[in-house]
């Protein structure tokens, strides 16, 4: 398959370590924006590779472990009504409530469905018409899209019986949150390749100056990682902070014109709660007043939820970069994908499911299970 084997070459993987290792001459911590990238980085055993003088801060790029503790409340009070048909992608049925998860209230009775598009949470819709459809919609810009054009097409075809419970997120002004935190020891930025194949490459200069960071837009194989790194560590050794685009073959500047038309009809930016982080400001989208009736948390009215996270998860301080997964007293005791104490640990992207999944269970990082690129 084109572009697999070619980003997985271990003598270009080496040929890149090298020159990563001639430029750098003092410490740099670079966060990857995106759960994705971590994946990558800790299956390859990529940290490991760097010289110490690099060190990789794993970002909240994850969007099933920053969906607000309240929205997955809402959405598990929606499930368990007898009317309603609760549609979602599979990897949110074991993300922790309050008290419960999506698998609990399908053991409980509740018509809990996966779904692998919500094109198809519609056409369910239209087969049950004396149903009430929602299909939780949630992510970052990469998958802000389609959700749009699925509620786009509800209100086309006059299809009532569907909605969306929506908690979409937005990169650059989490970039701008991690930035401006008081603990941030974030110097430069490998920003996801797909958000950016959506949104462009507009919303990042100014990020970049008035940070003084160096933003290099990266892909998510080995090579597109340690490529990304040595672009940015190059910029951090000659004191720049520009925006570099490393993943040309799916970034354009403008990024995908049509998807952000659909993306200005349908939604609208927001304040948004992040799980673990608080509220960012502008950092969410939120159904426009032009399509509320399919908006599921104005048509079931379950705002006003109390919610309350477990004491032991420090997975808010793993989202902000702040501690590695293996240094939660939690992670892979009472903390694991069978009992997850937070998201992170069962989100596909989550840092600390990919901790557990590559053995990187102690203070010291372990031989990776995985064979690394190199």
């Amino acid at each position: 398959m084109k572009y697999l084997d070619e980003f997985q070459n271990p003598e270009l993987a080496r040929r890149l370590l090298g020159e990563i290792r001639a430029t750098v001459t003092r410490p740099w911590a670079l966060m990857e924006v995106c759960g994705g990238q971590t994946h990558t980085i800790i299956r390859h055993g990529i940290d490991q590779l760097l010289p110490e003088e690099v060190e990789l801060i794993h970002g909240p790029g994850c969007p099933v472990c920053v969906t607000p503790l309240a929205v997955i409340d809402q959405a598990l009070e929606i499930a368990a009504r007898p009317e309603v048909i609760f549609c979602s992608f599979g990897d949110m049925l074991r993300v922790p409530g309050t008290d419960r998860d999506l698998f609990r209230v399908r053991g409980e009775g509740g018509d809990v469905r996966v779904v692998y598009s919500p094109l198809d949470a519609l056409k369910i819709a239209q087969q049950n018409p004396h149903r009430e459809v929602v299909f939780f919609g949630i992510g970052f810009e990469t998958t802000a899209p389609p959700n749009a054009m699925t509620v786009y097409q509800a209100r086309k075809l006059g299809i009532r019986n569907f909605s969306m419970l929506v908690s979409h997120v937005r990169v650059p002004p989490a970039i701008e949150a991690i930035m401006t935190s008081s603990s941030c020891r974030v110097q430069g930025f490998l920003a996801a390749g797909h958000v950016c194949s959506v949104m462009g490459t507009d919303e990042y200069p100014a990020l970049a100056d008035r940070f003084r960071v160096p933003i290099v837009v990266t892909g998510f194989e080995p090579l597109d990682i340690l490529e990304g790194i040595r672009r940015t560590v190059r910029q951090l050794e000659r004191g720049e902070h520009t925006v570099e685009n490393a993943y040309p073959r799916a970034v354009r500047p403008d990024g995908n014109p049509a998807a952000r038309a659909m993306l200005a009809d349908v939604f609208e930016v927001t304040d948004r709660s992040w799980r673990g982080i608080g509220t960012i400001p502008a950092s969410g989208w939120r159904l426009s007043d032009r399509y509320r009736d399919h908006d599921a948390e104005h048509r079931f009215s379950v705002g006003g939820i109390t919610t309350r996270e477990p004491a032991a998860c420090r997975s808010g301080e793993v989202l902000q970069g702040l501690i590695k997964p293996h240094e939660c007293q939690a992670f892979g005791t009472i903390c694991t994908p069978r009992t997850p104490l937070g998201a992170t640990m069962v989100s596909s992207e989550g840092a600390c499911a990919a901790y557990y999944l590559y053995r990187r269970l102690g203070s010291t990082p372990t031989p990776l299970e995985a064979t690394p690129v190199v």
